[in-house]
Formats: C-alpha cells, sequence, structure tokens
C-alpha cells in the first residue's frame, strides 16, 4: 500500500469541516491529515478535536503566521485553503512556492492582480492546483455536459441560466463577512462563480465580454422599505431578533455555537449579523450578458432573496433546446431557517421541503423528451462532494476531467471580476483587459 499523502488544511470554519471528515474519514487509506492552521485558535481546536474523534491522530495546529514554518515541519505535500476568499492567494503562493500541491474553495481569489501571481507561481513551480468546484460533480450537470458534448441540441448559439436563492439561504450572505466585497469579491465572484464555471465547462468555451447591471435591492437598510428591518445589528443577545424569520440563532445549532459563537473572544468575529444592518457592499440583484470564444452568449441572473431556492438553465442550439429545472426546496419554513441550509453547515440536515429536477431535450420537428435523471440526494451539494473528494483524495478516475486546474479557476474569476467591473463602469468589458489567459 502506498503512503498516504500529508494534507494540511488552513482556515477552520464550517466549510473546512467537510474537508476534514473527508481526509480522515472516507479517504485515510489515501490521506493523512496532519496539521490545522488558523488565526482563530479555538475555531482550530474545534476542528481538531473533530479529526480525533474520527479516528485518526489529532492534526498539529498551527497560528496562521506560522503557515510556511508548518509546511516544512510536518512535511506536508498538499495544502487545502478554506480561508476568506481575498486570503486565498497569500496561502496559494507561499505553498506552491514551498513544493506543495494545492486545493483551494473557490473563487480562487477575488482579484485579477493576485489571480495573475497564483498563475505565475503554478507556473514557476510546476506544482498543482485545483479549485473545488464541486457543482460540476452533481449527477445532473454531468449529464447535462455529456449531452451537450454529444451534439443534442448541435452547435450552441446561446445560454439562459437563472439562479435563485432562497431567503434562508440567500440571507447567510448577508450576515457574514461575505457582505463585505473587499473580503469575498461580491455574489458574482463568490457565488456565481460556480455557475460561470459550470457554462465554461459545458460550453468548452472562454468568456470574451462581459456586461452587467445589478444593485443592492433587497437587504440591508433597503429591508425597512419593504417592511422587514428589526432594530439589532446581530442576533445573538437581542429581543428584537428572538422571532424575525431573517435572524440566525447561533445558540440552537450545538456546531455553529462551537465554531462561532464561542470562538469570538478571540477575534471578535459575528458571524450572526442583522442582513438588514448597515455596512453591506455587495449586490442581491445581478443581470450578466456574456459573449464567449466560441460565439456563444449567455443572459445569467442571479437573485438572492427569493421565495424558493432552485435554478433553470436553457441551451438553445442548432438542433433544437436542452432545459433543466431544479428546485432544491419549493419554500422555505420559517422555523427550519433559524440554524439551517445556508444559515448551517455545508452538509446539514436540510428540512424536508419540496424538491425536484426536470431534464428535457425539445429538438425540432420532435416531441420534447424527458431525460431521467438519478435522484437528487439531499446531502453535500447534491451528492457532489462526496464525487468531488473521492477523485481530490482517494484517486478514482475522472473521465469528465471535472477537476477545475488554476485555468479553470481563473476563468470563472474572469466573469465575475469583469461583471464587477462593469456594476462600476456602465460599460462592457473585455475579459483580456483584465487578464489574458488562453
Amino acid at each position: 500500500m502506498a503512503t498516504p499523502r500529508r494534507y494540511a488544511l488552513v482556515g477552520t470554519g464550517s466549510r473546512a469541516e467537510m474537508f476534514v471528515r473527508s481526509l480522515c474519514l472516507d479517504h485515510r487509506e489515501t490521506a493523512a491529515l496532519v496539521a490545522l492552521c488558523d488565526t482563530n485558535p479555538l475555531r482550530l481546536r474545534t476542528q481538531q478535536r473533530l479529526a480525533a474523534g474520527l479516528g485518526v491522530p489529532e492534526p498539529a495546529g498551527y497560528a496562521a503566521a506560522d503557515f510556511t514554518e508548518m509546511l516544512a515541519k510536518e512535511r506536508v505535500d498538499t495544502v487545502v485553503v478554506t480561508t476568506v476568499d481575498s486570503t486565498h492567494e497569500a496561502y496559494i503562493v507561499a505553498a506552491l512556492r514551498a513544493g506543495c500541491d494545492v486545493v483551494t474553495e473557490k473563487p480562487m481569489t477575488t482579484d485579477a492582480e493576485s489571480c495573475a501571481r497564483i498563475l505565475a507561481a503554478q507556473q514557476e513551480t510546476g506544482r498543482s492546483v485545483r479549485v473545488t468546484f464541486n457543482y460540476r460533480f452533481n449527477p445532473v450537470h454531468e449529464q447535462v455536459k455529456r449531452l451537450l458534448d454529444e451534439g443534442a441540441v448541435g452547435e450552441i448559439g446561446s445560454v439562459h441560466f437563472e439562479w435563485l436563492l432562497d431567503v434562508r439561504h440567500g440571507a447567510d450572505y448577508f450576515r457574514r463577512w461575505h457582505r463585505d466585497k473587499a473580503s469575498s469579491g461580491g455574489l458574482l465572484v463568490h457565488k456565481s462563480g460556480h455557475h460561470f464555471d459550470l457554462v465554461n465547462w459545458w460550453l468548452s468555451a472562454r468568456p470574451e465580454e462581459v456586461y452587467a447591471q445589478g444593485r443592492l435591492f433587497f437587504y440591508g437598510e433597503n429591508g425597512v422599505r419593504h417592511g422587514f428591518g428589526r432594530d439589532y445589528d446581530r442576533a445573538h443577545g437581542s429581543p428584537a431578533a428572538a422571532d424575525d424569520p431573517f435572524a440566525l440563532h447561533l445558540a440552537e445549532n450545538p456546531r455553529l455555537k462551537e465554531l462561532y459563537l464561542d470562538a469570538e473572544p478571540a477575534d471578535g468575529y459575528q458571524r450572526d449579523r442583522n442582513v438588514f444592518a448597515p455596512g453591506i457592499s455587495i449586490e442581491d440583484d445581478l443581470a450578466v450578458l456574456v459573449r464567449y470564444d466560441t460565439g456563444a452568449t449567455m443572459s445569467y441572473h442571479l437573485t438572492a432573496y427569493a421565495p424558493w431556492e432552485g435554478y433553470r438553465l436553457m441551451v438553445n442550439g442548432s438542433r433544437g433546446r436542452l432545459e433543466l429545472e431544479v428546485v432544491e426546496s419549493d419554500h422555505v419554513d420559517p422555523i427550519a431557517a433559524r440554524t439551517v441550509k445556508g444559515s448551517a453547515l455545508h452538509g446539514a440536515e436540510e428540512p424536508a421541503e419540496q424538491g425536484w429536477t426536470t431534464l428535457k431535450i425539445r429538438n425540432f420537428w420532435q416531441p420534447p423528451e424527458d431525460v431521467p435523471v438519478e435522484k437528487r440526494s439531499r446531502e453535500g451539494h447534491g451528492g457532489a462532494d462526496v464525487r468531488m473528494t473521492a477523485i481530490l483524495f482517494g484517486g478514482r478516475q475522472d473521465p469528465l476531467n471535472r477537476a477545475a486546474t488554476e485555468r479553470d479557476g481563473a476563468l470563472a474569476l474572469l466573469t465575475g471580476l469583469a461583471a464587477n467591473r462593469s456594476l462600476a463602469t456602465g460599460r462592457p468589458v473585455a475579459t483580456a483587459d483584465l487578464l489574458s489567459i488562453r
């Protein structure tokens, strides 16, 4: 049996838990989590206890300032980066130059300059960078890829893609650090990067020009205008938040309490801000038009305050049209919204709202064809997380070549960055003016 690769993880918030479980439980024969690193020692300690509870030796703990020392001392082969988005680049570049491979959460980074530095470091070192675009691993997204590659609708002329985040999941981006565009790049970078990557992958295409419109319409101080605002800054300890369906109650979820509420003394980070409080610098309603190097175009819309969650994809081609509808939840239960879904840990058990998936091919001169789809999993992004980590950490074969590289990460990022530039200038933006990628 081969010696397991040695992994270190930097950033020990809720998203890190999926990687800790995967490395320590699912892939312990091929992977060893030897170290954890974070700016918050209390949160780091929580993830150390989780790893030890899974029956492996407790990983060593390091402060963020000791990151490069950790890599050498623990003889790390691969670094997993799950920190605040704007800090990804510093850890990725340092790890590459220390001779490590990297697996990073999306987005790969949040601006063109840091993206260029990552690409340069990868070229200089020859090490591997993988970006965790887990939506590629959702079974129905694999079906879409195969159908389009097989020419089910012919040459692709255009795409319409609508993504709805409900008032449970969508609201969560406005109560945590993501509400600050300097930290997250806004939803066009942090969230839509998933969707932009899917279209790049489905079309085997590169974005060339982007135009966008958007605003903060629902959250922030607009809440009063819409009849929702309550007078509190953060939910914990605030009587006004007690019956607010938009409030996150950390103390009611043991894992969130341990990771965030109990860890506040170390850095003061508050995970439960009022989504209608001032200080939000990201948008919640966004429209984007993209032209690709293949000549195809995409119209895209993201709504972060919808009554239901899911998405609709329409692909128009020279032989017909592909239509995908995914309803992840047909409504939001206000009681369940207090602690679960986007407000809790990724992969946590979700309430039993109704959901379904339909996939159709509508060719010219023929009745519509319903394409059978795999039953939708309620765990880990439709079962995508398990499938992705089996390839990243377990050595499974990947005939669809879904493990996204630094180039894929850069191309998804470019669409969001160009859209943000367009929001600021009111003009179309050529992606090559931000960063040239072939």
